[in-house]
């Protein structure tokens, strides 16, 4: 992780200044049990597979995830103070897919979705609201009724 003293001096205002959105701390709804829950990932680490287009300047649209080709899965994010070392030691510090087969596997939430969805955090948050509303459809086909937030 960068510190923010060794940013020079127009990315720390940047970065204390950022005018972030507010959000409502309260759930949705209350959800089913663990063990029946189908969980997916949708994370800010501005992933895609090597053979996807890369995310511009400023990007506020998604790239699928199939989870049977996380090998193929490289990082375009741009941000100065973005460290990829995690990410190049292993994806599930970004996007935590073994965790979550494991924690299916032992019975502890009820499946893994087979699509996770990747945006870039450096991009425009405010511009991000429609993409995500695009992923719902795809988010209740795959029956998933859990999404596990990855903010990097």
């Amino acid at each position: 992780m960068v510190r923010l003293t060794d940013l020079s001096s127009d990315e720390r205002k940047f970065l204390l200044d950022y005018d972030c959105p507010t959000i409502d701390l309260q759930g949705f709804n209350a959800g089913p049990p663990m063990a029946q829950r189908r969980v997916a990932v949708v994370t800010t680490a501005g992933l895609r597979r090597a053979t996807d287009r890369a995310y511009a300047v400023d990007a506020t649209d998604y790239r699928l995830l199939p989870a049977q080709r996380r090998h193929e899965f490289v990082m375009d994010h741009i941000s100065g103070g973005h460290d990829r070392t995690g990410f190049a030691q292993d994806l599930n510090t970004v996007l935590p897919l073994d965790r979550l087969d494991e924690l299916a596997a032992e019975g502890t939430i009820g499946g893994v979705a087979e699509t996770h969805y990747s945006f870039m955090g450096a991009g425009n948050v405010f511009g991000m609201r429609a993409p995500v509303e695009q992923i719902v459809p795809a988010l209740k086909a795959e029956r998933v009724n859990t999404v596990l937030l990855s903010p990097v």
